[in-house]
């Protein structure tokens, strides 16, 4: 309990995370899933902090604690209810063994108990999983949104939009913001350095960020995947094509001979390397583990940065982008004649002045850069980071 308290005496929230508002905290088992960096530790200690302050009925444990070398969570929990607690947050589940055995033992036998935990987007914490499958509600945290970074670089309270909101009304929408601030004056630095909250360190962001992708790499997905180390070199290489060439449509063969490893195997790698949140695997329909996806792209424009080192192609960016941004809440699809198909039925143009050139400009949207208000199918690009 000192740790706890203590962590919340010198907790800093610099800006709340939407998704503090979005989760059901009435469930009795939330997982909150997300990459590493993007700030799930904060993320759980303020919500213990917002919603029960000092009150020693919520209790934040870090299971890299040696403690629980020689403790199993099921009797601490059990100790922690019988002695007045509610509320157990639980977080790094995956460094502990049985995680999941023992989570369904206490969602089934305590239910005067909640429990909140954090996990690697590259573990089954529902879907599945055979312990929690049906009874643990799991939910994702990203990033920093373009519109969470302003919020916290100029201290306003900007609102999210849905996207039928946005192609309604994004005139009104950006006419607001602009009222306000300049947002294009913060776009450029929230695609080099702004989608990880650690960017607020006093630390080199890239290298510290490429540090976050070397832990992804070696621990999350060598670890969780039980890939040898050895073939560690391998993940690295295919990691670092993806970041020189992407958005590319792969050829796998290729790929294959690149990596000096099996076109399964570089199947595999790809897919981890998603749900490690460092790539993002584009399709035509809906994503299959086990077809060659239609593009490669990086997950967020910071990536681009530190893998691929050196000046990025802003085209590339504003793509990477538009696919981060949107397709957190939306479904985001290959297109052969659009930049990227939203929902099945929406078709997107990402680019600025000549984008016209190339397509017609009646049919679907476009998503504009150095555009502060739009016009009519034409939406400024920097307003799809106000979806979430």
């Amino acid at each position: 309990m000192k740790t706890h308290r203590n962590l919340l005496e010198h907790l800093n929230v610099p800006v709340r995370r939407q998704l503090l508002e979005y989760v059901d905290w009435n469930h009795r088992l939330i997982g909150i899933q997300g990459a590493r960096g993007v700030g799930k530790t904060t993320f759980l200690l303020d919500y213990a902090k917002t919603f029960y302050g000092i009150d020693k009925s919520c209790l934040y444990v870090n299971l890299n604690n040696l403690y629980f070398a020689e403790t199993r969570v099921v009797d601490f929990a059990d100790e922690f209810r019988k002695t007045g607690g509610k509320i157990l947050i639980l977080d790094q589940i995956y460094k502990y063994p049985n995680w999941a055995e023992e989570l369904r033992y206490c969602y089934d036998h305590f239910d005067d108990l909640k429990i909140v935990f954090s996990g690697s987007p590259l573990m089954r914490l529902d879907e599945g999983n055979a312990f929690l499958d049906g009874c643990a509600k799991v939910y994702n945290l990203e990033g920093f949104t373009f519109r969470e970074y302003l919020n916290l670089k100029t201290g306003h309270d900007f609102k999210p939009v849905n996207l039928s909101e946005l192609l309604r009304h994004h005139e009104d929408i950006a006419a607001e913001v602009v009222n306000k601030i300049k947002p294009l004056a913060y776009f450029t630095d929230y695609l080099h350095h702004g989608y990880y909250p650690f960017f607020l360190e006093k630390r080199n962001y890239l290298e510290n960020l490429l540090k976050t992708i070397n832990l992804v790499l070696e621990i999350d997905i060598s670890y969780l995947q039980q890939i040898e180390l050895k073939y560690l070199p391998k993940l690295r290489k295919l990691l670092y094509i993806v970041g020189k060439s992407a958005p590319f449509q792969p050829n796998i063969s290729r790929l294959s001979n690149d990596v000096e490893t099996s076109r399964a195997t570089v199947m595999n790698y790809l897919n981890y390397l998603r749900q490690g949140r460092l790539i993002n695997l584009l399709y035509e329909e809906k994503p299959d583990p086990l077809k060659k996806p239609s593009c490669v792209f990086m997950q967020n424009p910071n990536l681009l940065f530190s893998v691929a080192a050196g000046e990025v192609e802003t085209e590339v960016l504003h793509k990477t982008f538009f696919y981060n941004q949107v397709g957190y809440m939306e479904h985001v699809s290959y297109s052969a004649t659009a930049d990227f198909m939203v929902n099945d039925e929406m078709p997107f143009y990402i680019g600025g002045r000549n984008i016209e050139k190339r397509t017609d400009v009646n049919n679907g949207y476009f998503a504009r850069d150095m555009v502060e208000i739009g016009k009519g199918n034409q939406i400024p690009l920097w307003l799809f980071g106000f979806l979430f």
